[in-house]
C-alpha cells in the first residue's frame, strides 16, 4: 500500500469504503474525522458518523441524503462515494486499515508537535517548552484509537476466573515483612502508596528496601531526585551484603575477606535482578511517566511492577501553577492516574511538615502531609515513619521503627514496628511476641 508524504490515500479510501460494506462496522471503527488527511474523506466520515448516531444504515443513498445537493461535491459527488463503496471486496482487513490511518495521524501530529517545541524552544522557556511537548506527544501514544466502550462483561469474567484460584494471603507485591504483608496483603498494582517521615528517619533506606524485596521475582523502579545511582547502589549493597556503610565508603581500606565475598555476591544478583535506578535531576511527572510505560511495555502485561519515587516534593511542578501546594496537588492526582492507568504499585516517599517536632507526641498523623491535602485524598495507603530514638536518646526502643499504617483504602491500619540496623540501612521482622 503505497503512502504519500504522510498520509496514505488506499488506507484511507478502503477504511470508509468497508464501512458501507458491513451494516454496524462504524460501531467498532475508532476513527474520528480529525485523524483523515484528506478533506473530502474527513467531511464523509463526519456525514457517516451523523447517519449511526440517527439509526440510519451507512450506504450510498443514505450519505447522499445526509449530505445535500449542495455540499455533495464537498466529497466528492455521486461517482467518488459510489466508487469508494465499491471499493473494497471484504471487511477482514479493515482493522489493518484503520490502524494504517491512526499510525500516519500519529506522525503528522508528532511533526506539527515537534516543530512548535522548536519554534518555542528558540523564544520562550526550555523547561517549559518541553514538558509541554512531552505531555502532547503522550497524549498521542496513550489515546489515539482509544476504543474503550466502558463495558463490564469482559471484568466479569476475569473477576469470575480469578475467584477460583486460592490467591493466599498475599495479593500483591511482597514487602518481605510478615506483618505488614499481613495488613497489606502486599503492595497492590494501581495502588498510590505514600509513605511519609521527617528528614533523617529513614525513608530511603525503607524504599530500597521494599525495591530490593521486589527486585527478585518482580520488577523494581527506582526515581532518586535527591541521591545519584551509584550512591542508592552503595547504599543497596550494603544493605543487601550486610555490610557497614563506613566500609563502603572505602572498600579498599576497610574490607576484609568476607566483605569481598558479600560484595561480589551481591554485585552478581544485582545485575540479574528486573532492577533500574532513574537518577536525573529536577525529572517531572512526564518523564517518570515516560519511563514506566517503556518498562510496561518490556516486561508485558503479566509481570507486577513497583514504582519507587525518593521523593515526591522534589519532582518538578508545572509553572503555570501560582504556587506549590497547586503543583504538588497535580502531581498526585497524576501519579495516582500512572499507577492506574499502567497497572503498577507507586511508592511515593513525602516529607512531613515542622508540625511534628511542635507537638509533646512526634508519632506522625495524617494532616503532617506537606503542602497538600491532595495527597490524602489520592493515596490508597498512608503509611508513617517513627523512629522513638530518633526524638528520645534514653528510649528503650533502640534501633527499631514502627510502620504507622494510618490510611488503607481497602484494607485496615494500624503499627507494625520493625528491626532497623542503621549501620547498613537494613529493616528486618522482630521476633514473634513484639509488636508487630
Amino acid at each position: 500500500m503505497q503512502g504519500y508524504g504522510l498520509y496514505s490515500q488506499e488506507a484511507e479510501e478502503a477504511t470508509v469504503g468497508a464501512l458501507f460494506l458491513e451494516d454496524g462496522l462504524i460501531k467498532d471503527c475508532t476513527l474520528r474525522p480529525e485523524h483523515f488527511y484528506l478533506a473530502r474523506l474527513k467531511r464523509l466520515m463526519t456525514i457517516i458518523l451523523q447517519l449511526d448516531a440517527k439509526g440510519k444504515p451507512v450506504d450510498v443513498i443514505s450519505v447522499v441524503e445526509e449530505a445535500g445537493h449542495q455540499n455533495l461535491e464537498s466529497i466528492g459527488g455521486i461517482g467518488y462515494i459510489t466508487q469508494i463503496a465499491g471499493s473494497v471486496p471484504t471487511v477482514a482487513n479493515f482493522t489493518f486499515y484503520q490502524d494504517t490511518v491512526l499510525e500516519y495521524y500519529q506522525k503528522r501530529k508528532a511533526i506539527e508537535i515537534a516543530g512548535r517545541i522548536q519554534e518555542n524552544a528558540q523564544i520562550g522557556d526550555i523547561s517549559r517548552t518541553l514538558r509541554e511537548g512531552i505531555q502532547e506527544l503522550m497524549q498521542i501514544e496513550d489515546h489515539v484509537g482509544d476504543d474503550d466502550l466502558g463495558e463490564v462483561l469482559p471484568s466479569l469474567v476475569e473477576l469470575y476466573g480469578e475467584s477460583e484460584k486460592d490467591l493466599g494471603e498475599m495479593t500483591g507485591i511482597p514487602s518481605g515483612f510478615r506483618n505488614l504483608d499481613k495488613l497489606t496483603g502486599g503492595f497492590q498494582e494501581s495502588d498510590l502508596i505514600i509513605v511519609g517521615a521527617r528528614p533523617s528517619v529513614g525513608k530511603t533506606a525503607f524504599a530500597l528496601n521494599m525495591a530490593l524485596n521486589a527486585a527478585g521475582q518482580d520488577a523494581a523502579l527506582i526515581f532518586s531526585l535527591e541521591m545519584s545511582k551509584k550512591q542508592l547502589l552503595k547504599r543497596m549493597i550494603s544493605c543487601k551484603g550486610e555490610i557497614s556503610s563506613i566500609k563502603m565508603r572505602n572498600p579498599q581500606r576497610y574490607f576484609g575477606e568476607g566483605d569481598w565475598s558479600q560484595f561480589s555476591d551481591v554485585m552478581g544478583a544485582f545485575g540479574e535482578a528486573k532492577l533500574h535506578i532513574f537518577d536525573q535531576a529536577g525529572m517531572d511527572i512526564g518523564y517518570i511517566w515516560s519511563k514506566v510505560r517503556k518498562a510496561r511495555r518490556k516486561y508485558g502485561e503479566g509481570k507486577r511492577m513497583l514504582v519507587v519515587i525518593d521523593y515526591l516534593q522534589l519532582i518538578a511542578g508545572d509553572p503555570r501553577h501560582q504556587n506549590r501546594q497547586a503543583e504538588i496537588s497535580e502531581i498526585s492526582r497524576k501519579l495516582k492516574t500512572m499507577a492506574r492507568d499502567l497497572n503498577v504499585a507507586v511508592i511515593a516517599q513525602s516529607q512531613l511538615s515542622r508540625g511534628v517536632e511542635s507537638r509533646q507526641d512526634k508519632r506522625p498523623m495524617l494532616s503532617d502531609l506537606r503542602e497538600s491535602g491532595q495527597i490524602e485524598q489520592d493515596a490508597d495507603v498512608i503509611a508513617f515513619l517513627y523512629r522513638d530514638d530518633y526524638y528520645y536518646k534514653e528510649s528503650d526502643r533502640k534501633d527499631t521503627i514502627d510502620i504507622i499504617l494510618a490510611k488503607q483504602r481497602n484494607g485496615p491500619i494500624g503499627t507494625v514496628r520493625l528491626e532497623f540496623m542503621k549501620e547498613i540501612g537494613k529493616f528486618g521482622d522482630l521476633p514473634p511476641g513484639e509488636l508487630g
